[in-house]
Order: structure tokens, then C-alpha cells, then sequence
């Protein structure tokens, strides 16, 4: 059976701006207030952290500041450690290199792709000792373990709960990145707002978008307070210049808060869409052999950022060359960061299900205003792919 012929590349994820971004970021130009200053940033940051049920926000130019902003707040120091997933995107990695920190790379659950609670647990127990100070510290290294970046893969929102536990006992710091997994929910709690602090992106490719920009949420005032201080240049006095550390230039533009701000009013709008285009893509390729479709682990809800399925090793890079061909853009997820050459040397913990999921996942096209015709002719492909005659 052919597949029909489209005209037009189907994205694999960009932007649905329909909203009142063209009217708010109009505001700030007939006003003036384009940069870091104005109404909209604060605004946002509001309906943010309203959103996420958290006490305090802090806008910023990205999720990767968002993420380092965190680790300095929470007190990470050079030659620190921090778990990471090796199955992410490497943003949460650098930044704990920006601190001069080091990451301990974990495996991945085989049923979220997030970190592997159980896996993180076994190494604090068996590699790990909690001293007489009160703290935990890697017995090959020596070094402390300070914190852990739980990473929400594709909107599926970790193991929240257990890994919680596992911090108190072992006196770690949770720093969340819920870069992207905004309106994903774990027992009706919103990802985000189980750590110490939580991260958010609003990358063109994300569910919303201010084209660049991101998030920390925290109920920790002073948290928040010295986020926000690092975030403007450490900056004391306005007026005479004055900084007491060193600082970044991390602050939001109030043009990028006005378009998030319209973006925000219509997020459980889009959130509804991802789901209902997860089940309709799920149904259409219900019965198709060798492939399965991630999905999301009761009782947690998944935004659905990234629509994800996994295939038989052999077939994944020829089934997204078969994709290409049709117009359809689809990727591999990314490859494992302990693999890339700057974090060879660094120490990896019993990793497996990381390998089997580089090897077989492939993310499928997911913008929220993809249309039905276009996620049957995808599904179409796919089954043809594998059933074509």
C-alpha cells in the first residue's frame, strides 16, 4: 500500500501563536518597557508560579540559566557531586560543570526514561558513606554528594516521591528540571514544585514559549531572593553601580514575558490538545508490530511534550530515513552524555536501560497545532514502514 503525498515538511514541535502575543508585546513596544524591566515579567513569573502552586518565581533568559541559577542557590561548590540521568539533554549536565562541580551519571527507568530512583538509591547506599558531619560522600571519590536533577523525560514526570525520601535520608538537595514537563502532574502536584527548586524552559520547541526564557520556582524565599540577585548582575544599588559577587546577566526581557504571559492563558488549552493527540496517535498505531509508544505511569499525567515510540534497534535509523522521505520529521533521543568526550572519565552507575532506549526511542512529530490529517498520514507511514507490501 503507498503512502499519500504531502506538500509540507510535518515540524517535528514549534510554536502555536494565536494568542495575544501579538497584542502584549505591542503594549511593550508602545511603552518602551522592552528589556529586563517592565510589567509582564512579573506577571509571568505570577501566573507561573500560581500555576505550579509555589510560593516564589524567577524569570530568566533560559532553562539552562534557570538550572545553574538553581545549583548556586543551593549552595553547590567546586568539587561537589551531583546525579544526573545520562539519558537527557546535556543542559543539566554543563551547568553542574559551570559550577566546577561533577556530575555521577544514573540509568534510566525502562517505563518513563526519567531517572532510575531504585538505581540512585542502591548507589548511596553501597558507594556511598554519610559521615559524622551529617552528609553524604562517594567512597571512590571522596567528593560530597550535594544534589540530584531529576530530568521529567518528554513530560513523564519522575519518581518524585521515592527519590524525596532518598534526599532526606541521605541529606541531598532535589533540584528539579521540569524543563519539559510544564502541566505534567504526579498525584495532582505539578512537577516543579516537589524540589528544593524547579526549573522550567520556554524554548520555541516547548509545549509554551517565549521563544527563549526560563524559570525557577521555589517556595524558599531567600532562595528566590538570591536568584533573583545573581540573575541581574549582583547588583546592590542601581544608581551607583554597586555588585557584591559576581554575577550573570540572566533576567528576562519584558517582551519575552508579554509572549509567555499569552502563552501561559492558554496552556491547560494546549495541554488537552498534547493529550488527546497522544491517544489519537496511540490508536492509530494500535496493532502495529514492533512498535510501542511511551506512555504515562499512573498516577502521574504527562504533558506529552514530545510524542515518543520505541522500535527494534535494527529498524530505528531506517525507520527515521523512511520519515525524512515522506516529510516527516523525526529524531533519535539524544545520545547518552557519560558517552560524549567531556564526561568519559566521569562516573557512570550501572547504566543499561539508557543504552536500550538511545537505541530503539524515536520522537514523532508533537506540535500542538499539528492537524489530524497529518498525525494519520504519520501513523499511515509508520504501520507502512513495517507492514507495506
Amino acid at each position: 500500500m503507498s503512502d499519500p503525498v504531502i506538500s509540507q515538511l510535518i515540524p517535528l514541535s514549534v510554536p502555536e501563536l494565536s494568542g495575544n502575543e501579538w497584542k502584549y508585546i505591542k503594549e511593550c513596544l508602545d511603552s518602551g518597557w522592552v528589556s529586563s524591566v517592565g510589567k509582564f515579567v512579573e506577571r509571568f513569573e505570577n501566573a507561573l508560579a500560581e500555576y505550579t502552586d509555589c510560593r516564589y518565581s524567577v524569570a530568566v533568559v533560559n532553562g539552562t540559566s534557570a538550572l545553574h541559577l538553581s545549583l548556586l542557590a543551593c549552595g553547590i561548590q567546586p568539587d561537589d557531586e551531583v546525579i544526573v540521568p545520562s539519558l537527557t539533554f546535556i543542559a543539566p549536565v554543563n551547568t553542574v560543570r559551570y559550577c566546577r562541580a561533577y556530575p555521577v551519571f544514573m540509568d534510566c527507568d525502562r517505563d518513563t526514561l526519567c531517572i532510575d530512583v531504585r538505581k540512585t538509591e542502591d548507589f548511596l547506599f553501597s558507594e556511598c558513606v554519610r559521615r559524622s558531619d551529617g552528609f553524604t560522600y562517594n567512597k571512590k571519590t571522596g567528593r560530597r554528594i550535594k544534589a540530584v536533577i531529576p530530568v521529567h523525560i518528554f513530560g513523564h514526570p519522575a519518581n518524585m516521591e521515592h527519590l524525596l525520601d532518598i534526599s532526606i535520608k541521605y541529606n541531598i538537595t532535589v533540584i528539579e528540571d521540569a524543563t519539559e514537563s510544564l502541566g505534567s502532574e504526579h498525584k495532582g502536584k505539578k512537577t516543579g514544585s516537589f524540589g528544593e527548586a524547579g526549573c522550567f524552559s520556554f524554548n520555541g520547541n516547548k509545549i509554551i514559549t517565549t521563544g527563549g526564557g526560563g524559570m525557577v520556582v521555589t517556595d524558599n524565599k531567600d532562595l528566590a531572593d538570591r536568584m533573583r540577585h545573581l540573575s541581574t548582575q549582583a547588583k546592590k544599588d542601581a544608581i551607583t553601580g554597586d555588585h557584591d559577587e559576581v554575577g550573570y546577566n540572566y533576567r528576562l526581557t519584558n517582551i519575552q514575558a508579554a509572549m509567555g504571559l499569552a502563552q501561559m492563558e492558554r496552556l491547560e488549552e494546549f495541554i488537552e490538545i498534547k493529550r488527546r493527540n497522544a491517544v489519537s496517535y496511540r490508536d492509530l498505531l494500535d496493532g502495529t508490530s514492533n512498535v510501542d509508544f511511551l506512555w504515562e505511569q499512573p498516577p502521574s499525567k504527562s504533558n506529552f511534550w514530545l510524542y515518543t515510540i520505541k522500535v527494534p534497534r535494527e529498524h530505528r535509523d531506517a525507520l527515521m530515513k523512511y520519515l525524512s522521505e515522506k516529510k516527516i520529521q523525526a529524531r533519535p533521543i539524544w545520545k547518552l552524555i557519560h558517552t560524549l568526550p567531556m564526561y568519559a572519565e566521569c562516573q557512570a552507575y550501572k547504566i543499561d536501560e539508557a543504552y536500550q532506549a538511545h537505541g530503539t526511542c524515536i520522537n514523532l512529530p508533537s506540535s500542538v497545532n499539528i492537524k489530524r490529517e497529518d498525525l494519520e498520514y504519520v501513523a499511515h507511514c509508520i504501520k507502512n514502514y513495517f507492514h507495506g507490501t
